[in-house]
């Protein structure tokens, strides 16, 4: 039988760049919650010991230099990185009581401003959503789960059932697919995880992560995450595969199980590489399975269509799975700065599209069903709200939070009895 592999990979809320991220988030929920009307593009810098927030915001919020400074370190603290004693300050490498944080932030450019004010896109750009019947959620499969273990890695961690697991860690699922698209079993999955010396030992002069410690992951981890969902697509056995040595046997259906590979992960987070909002577009959209626009999320307010579009992409690609028209759908609009309507609507299917239907048809029900300027997207999914730092983790789609308006299906039924 022909079968093909796809993997992706996901991102924990300690990683650096994540870290940033819902820094970023912060000061832009921080500003819509005292002016529903802010323009905010904050990125932010995070490395040892030191956070920089830069960008422009024109708002009525109290955003002063004491605020931004509380923001930070505010996340940070609920990320978790925090340090019990001297010794595991200096081991983190950045906390939140000890981070310097810099403020550069000044006011949007007015030659921006005068094309938002009239209801025009914040920028030009192309923007990409996407759906598929491979989950619940109708995410691709590979970072679905993904997701899923990272934020069953934060969960173990703050619950404190694994008290030595560290705020840093990464995901990634390799899914092995059948001819026709359909998911046939899940192939390998690798975990990396920051962890404390209380799970190191050592071998031949150099520190290693434990093996019992590999076998909790994939036993409170691993597994639980894996069977959820798609308990069919678990034919095989869970083998760890350990670091610097010959791979074991594996039979035709057992997951090779890739647990902190390089042997140790004790440095991470913004001590062990710089973190900058913005550079996990691929983790926070479809894991590489939909195209990107090229535009990140974090940090701009709904303005900016390179976040609000994307955001109605996948809510009119999900409602038209939902509604049984395609089993996978990929929708595409763009826009011109300060023009108000979009310039295309795209829609492929990739041949999974319902009998009797087309991909010319599809676009005409968006356009009859979907307000597509930036206003008509903002007012639809009402972005308007302080949502954003929630977004910042765990990936901006698939999550079926009361917030995360995008991922509502509530025009499936209309777009159903449009077609009769």
């Amino acid at each position: 039988m022909d079968t093909y592999l796809f993997t992706s990979e996901s991102v924990s809320m300690g990683h650096p760049d994540k870290v940033a991220d819902q820094i970023s988030d912060a000061v832009l929920d921080f500003c819509l919650e005292h002016d529903p009307m802010s323009r905010v593009a904050c990125e932010t810098l995070v490395t040892t010991d030191l956070a920089v927030v830069a960008g422009e915001i024109t708002t009525k919020a109290p955003l002063l230099r004491q605020s931004i400074d509380k923001l930070v370190r505010g996340v940070i603290n609920d990320i978790g990185y925090v340090a019990r004693n001297t010794e595991e300050r200096k081991e983190i490498g950045f906390t939140a009581d000890d981070v310097q944080v810099n403020c550069v932030i000044h006011s949007q450019s007015p030659n921006i401003s005068q094309g938002v004010d009239t209801g025009g896109a914040g920028d030009q750009g192309m923007m990409f959503g996407f759906a598929c019947d491979e989950t619940p959620t109708l995410m691709p499969l590979p970072i679905d789960l993904s997701h899923r273990l990272v934020s069953a890695h934060a969960e173990l961690r703050k619950s404190g059932k694994l008290p030595w697991l560290r705020p840093d860690a990464k995901s990634q699922v390799t899914v092995e697919y059948n001819a026709d698209g359909s998911p046939n079993r899940i192939h390998t999955v690798v975990l990396s995880t920051q962890h404390d010396r209380s799970v190191m030992t050592t071998k031949d002069g150099l520190e290693y992560f434990t093996d019992e410690a590999r076998q909790i992951i994939i036993d409170q981890l691993l597994k639980p995450v894996l069977m959820a969902d798609r308990p069919d697509l678990v034919k095989g056995n869970l083998v760890m595969i350990l670091p610097n040595t010959k791979s074991p046997k594996l039979g035709p259906n057992d997951i090779a199980c890739h647990i902190n590979p390089t042997g140790c992960f004790l440095t991470g987070g913004p001590h062990g590489d710089c973190g900058l909002t913005g550079r996990k577009i691929i983790v926070d959209t479809y894991g590489g399975r939909g195209r990107h626009g090229g535009g990140a999320f974090s940090g701009k307010d709904p303005t900016k269509v390179d976040r609000s579009a994307a955001y109605m992409c996948r809510y009119i690609a999900k409602n038209i799975v939902k509604a049984g028209l395609a089993r996978q759908c990929e929708v595409q609009l763009s826009y011109a700065i300060g023009y108000p309507d979009p310039l295309n609507i795209w829609v492929n299917t990739n041949g999974t599209i319902a009998k009797g239907i087309t991909e010319s048809k599809l676009v005409e029900l968006i356009r009859e069903h979907f307000k597509l300027t930036p206003k008509g997207i903002i007012e639809t999914l009402d972005l308007r709200r302080p949502i954003y730092k929630e977004t910042a983790r765990h990936g901006h789609f698939g999550r079926e939070l009361d917030q995360f308006s995008w991922e509502k299906t509530d025009k499936a039924e209309a777009l159903r009895k449009a077609l009769g």
